[in-house]
């Protein structure tokens, strides 16, 4: 290799000179080859003189430095070494011409001891020696076995149209030098074979022609897998797929010069392939849904008609399916490749009287025609027509859009009959609830029984009237309509009867799909009369709508009752006894009435002191229940107050902790009253008014403790800024209770103005201690504090000129009963009223000004003065006087 590279420097050379150079050139090595494959070496000359056709030798060396063994000459015949002489008598070696200085060595079965180093040498027909006359190129590849293996998995024979067809082929080999392998798939018709794909042996995909564009939608997909597998998808086989597939498997080397070279190839052949049309798989089939089903159907007006579709076929789900209803021949209703459903049936044609139609797809192969409401005009035979369609492009591709419809059936027809049926049934009213008295309730029912012939879907409604007896109006035996409710239970009101259904006091309900009711919470007596009902059928037209097809009529039923005039009668008892002071009175009060059926009550709770005197209120409960206290009541009392309905009958009234002043005469006062209508006023419901009960008593004796009050002021003028004091004491006479058992509430008031009514409180402490200052608009302050168990004590601090009035204070003493042992309160307490002078006092408020003032100004003169003594010591001394000198320059100088 040296010297070819030193031959082609100096060619270059001498070309650079301006003279020829011949060169020698073979494929640039080293050469890959397979043992018993063919192998073709080139070798050309360029550059040279002499003939136009030039010879060419061939030599090779197995190993380095080592003799060249000749192989064949174009030139001499007995050129070859003898042991290759046979090789080239058979032609297994043999050189091609292909021009005049181009050449080919071919062996046709590469053997092992075929590797080695090969010359090309060209005899020298120049006149001038220059250039290069041989080349060498390695051939290393013979030693490589033939390990080349291609397998596949076995096809089915017959595949149904639409479906996929995966062409699996191994393509394996033990990989000992740098060699690439490929894979091709191919379709046999006949005696044509179709390249389909080939993948390899750089990586790349090369389709054939009538497979370009399908592999481009996606419809041909190449799934390399591992160890060798490679995995072609044919989508959605035509008829056009049939024939016999085969696989190739192909092992390639990459030489120097960037040429693909193929060493081995085998081909497998994978099958034989029969694709069945689709028309000849697809079946439809028309019927009911019934179980079982059937080919002709008897309906009703107003029944559901329901037919199947049913749909088989091979490849069903490769299958793309548009399914169309026909009736008497003319389609009515679609459902779209899509899934998108069209009706058909236009208002403006004949078929516009036809009921709407659904259509839905039950399950893979179900498509379930509904027709809810049927009419005479919606008879006829029914068929269901199916075209598949298959779509040409692949999966990943979505196709493109592009689909070709593969078949087309109809199914056989399916006979409908809608005949008209008119339904029947029996009424029965009756009185479940009866009145005896007015504003008791009434409960009327309509029962339907024996119904036949209703239509699917179809509904009842009902139309209450009344007819008053002679006598009861201005009109005798005049009928009214009460009220009605429709096919759709909408509830329709006669004008008379309006306001009460509209109120609730009256109902008209379904209570079950064929009982229908009637009830008066609270019976009139213009209510009195007969009373029909009427049941009506309803069915659902070709529009969708509600239409009355059929009515019957109850037999009259007569309602009346005796008229008696209500009464109201009140009893009071005592529940509870209240003996002594603090215990709890109890009373109730029962209410008795005839013939006023319901109603609510009002209670008064009244009592008096004594009889005759006058009568107070203490407690009210209105009918809707509500409770309010009497004016006259304390508000702290209110809690010890309770008055509640225990039954619909039963009222009682409580009193916590009776005291002396309780003690009278109690009874309860009741009204009745009614409504007609729940939005209506309270009327009273008994003619006579109201009734009052019989009158219970409270009376018990307590000789309790007696208490007086008055107030006391150590002075009744201070001075700005001093402190005053008010004491309140309160004097326990009788049977007085221990210190523990008495507590007093004590309140002081003010008043600016000698004798003035209008009093203002300033302060309090209860019962228990806490003390309340209300706000003024003073500097001063006040407090309260406990001197003992029956004195408390105000005081006024930093008193002020506004403080200036009278003072008062009240008590209201609460002792604990012995008897009873309940704290009780006894009566409030007045005291009599101080007045307090505040003073302004001249000398007090200005002694202490000037007694500053004279005492700041001797300090500051006697500061003064021994300033200026301690001055004079030091700062003003006498200076003896020295006599000026005569040189006046000098003393001026010295100055």
């Amino acid at each position: 290799m040296m010297d070819t590279d030193l031959f082609k420097l100096v060619g270059a050379l001498l070309m650079l000179g301006g003279s020829l150079a011949r060169v020698v050139t073979v494929p640039p090595g080293p050469l890959i080859r397979v043992e018993s494959q063919p192998v073709s070496i080139r070798c050309d000359v360029t550059d040279y003189m002499g003939p136009r056709e030039q010879d060419f030798d061939w030599m090779m060396s197995r190993e380095a430095n080592v003799q060249s063994i000749k192989i064949i000459s174009t030139f001499d015949s007995v050129f070859s070494d003898q042991s290759l002489t046979k090789r080239v008598a058979s032609g297994d070696i043999s050189v091609m011409r292909l021009q005049d200085n181009v050449v080919e060595l071919k062996i046709a079965e590469a053997k092992s001891q075929d590797a080695g180093l090969y010359q090309c040498l060209t005899p020298s027909t120049d006149s001038v020696q220059s250039g290069n006359y041989d080349a060498h190129v390695q051939l290393i590849g013979m030693v490589i076995p033939d390990t080349l293996k291609v397998t596949s998995q076995t096809l089915p024979s017959a595949i149904h149209e639409g479906s996929d067809l995966t062409l699996s082929c191994n393509v394996t080999r033990e990989l000992t030098q740098p060699t690439y392998l490929s894979v091709s798939w191919s379709l046999k018709k006949g005696g044509t074979s179709e390249e389909i794909l080939t993948f390899g042996p750089q990586g790349d995909v090369v389709t054939g022609a009538k497979y370009t564009r399908r592999y481009a939608d996606g419809a041909i997909r190449l799934a390399p897998g591992k160890n060798g597998l490679f995995e072609l998808v044919i989508s959605r086989v035509t008829t056009s797929d049939e024939g016999i597939y085969e696989c190739n498997g192909t092992e390639w080397t990459h030489e120097n010069g960037g040429k693909w070279i193929q060493i081995v190839g085998r081909a497998k052949e994978m099958g034989t392939i029969a694709v069945i049309p689709t028309g000849q798989s697809l079946s439809v089939k028309a019927s009911s849904s019934a179980s079982p089903p059937s080919t002709n159907l008897l309906l009703a007006p107003g029944e559901k008609l329901t037919l199947l579709c049913s749909v088989a076929a091979g490849n069903l789900p490769s299958l793309s399916l548009e399914v169309t209803w026909l009736a008497n021949g003319r389609d009515i209703i679609t459902m779209e490749r899509n899934g998108v459903v069209v009706s058909n049936m236009s208002a403006g044609s004949a078929q516009g009287k036809r009921s709407e139609a659904g259509l839905e797809r039950v399950g893979a192969d179900g498509y379930r025609l509904a027709v809810m409401q049927v009419s005479t005009e919606d008879g006829g035979t029914y068929t269901c027509r199916v075209r598949a369609f298959i779509e040409k492009g692949g999966r990943s591709a979505g196709g493109g859009g592009r689909w070709h419809m593969a078949a087309e059936k109809t199914s056989s027809p399916v006979t409908v009959k809608v005949s008209q049926i008119r339904p029947s049934f029996t009424l029965a009213l009756e009185s479940i609830v009866h009145p005896q008295v007015t504003s008791e309730p009434t409960e009327l029912a309509c029962n339907v029984t024996n119904i036949t012939h209703l239509p699917v879907g179809g509904r009842l409604g009902v139309t209450w009237e009344h007819t008053t007896l002679p006598g009861t109006t201005s009109d005798p035996q005049a009928t009214h309509l009460i009220g009605s409710l429709d096919g759709y239970g909408n509830l329709l009101p006669g004008a008379l009867y309006s306001d009460r259904l509209r109120s609730g006091v009256m109902s008209l309900t379904r209570v079950q799909p064929d009982t229908f009711k009637l009830r008066f919470l609270r019976t009139q007596e213009i209510d009195m009369g007969q009373y029909v009902c009427a049941i009506s059928t309803w069915a659902v037209n070709n529009q969708g709508d509600l239409v009355k097809t059929a009515e019957n009529q109850s037999v009259p039923l007569t309602l009346r009752w005796e008229t008696k005039s209500p009464s109201l009668n009140v009893a009071a008892k005592r529940i509870r006894e209240a003996s002594v002071g603090g215990a709890t009175f109890e009373m109730s009060c029962m209410v008795t009435t005839e013939n006023l059926g319901e109603a609510s009550y009002a209670v008064l709770i009244q009592s008096q002191d004594s009889l005759g005197s006058s009568v107070r209120t203490i407690m009210t409960l209105s009918p809707d229940n509500v409770m309010h206290h009497g004016v006259t009541i304390d508000p702290k009392r209110r809690d010890n107050l309770v008055l509640v309905k225990s039954s619909g009958t039963e009222f009682r009234f409580r009193l916590g902790g009776v005291q002396l002043s309780d003690r009278g005469f109690y009874w309860c006062h009741v009204t009745a009253w009614t409504k007609q209508q729940p939005r209506q006023t309270w009327t009273s419901a008994v003619s006579a008014g109201s009734a009052e009960s019989n009158k219970v008593r409270i009376d018990f004796q307590e000789n309790g403790p007696s208490f007086s009050i008055a107030i006391h002021s150590d002075t009744s003028t201070v001075y700005p800024w001093q402190t005053a004091k008010m004491k309140c004491s309160v004097r326990v006479s009788g049977s007085s209770p221990k210190t523990d058992d008495l507590a007093y509430v004590v309140r002081w008031f003010f008043t600016r103005l000698r004798g003035a009514e209008t009093t203002t409180q300033v302060a309090s402490i209860d019962r228990f201690g806490v003390v309340s200052k209300e706000y003024r608009n003073s500097s001063s302050d006040l407090s309260v504090e406990r001197d003992d168990a029956n004195s408390y004590t105000l005081n006024v601090h930093s008193a002020h000129d506004s403080d200036s009035g009278e003072y008062h204070c009240v008590a209201t003493p609460w002792y604990l009963s012995a008897s009873t042992g309940a704290w009780t309160q006894a009566g409030e307490l007045t005291s009599s009223r101080v007045f307090l002078t505040v003073r302004f006092a001249v000398w007090e408020s200005l002694k202490l000004p000037l007694l500053y003032g004279v005492s700041a100004s001797v300090g500051v003169g006697l500061f003064s003065l021994v300033l200026g003594l301690v001055c004079a010591q030091c700062c003003c001394r006498n200076i003896a006087h020295t006599p000026r000198s005569r040189n006046k320059l000098m003393d001026l100088e010295m100055d």
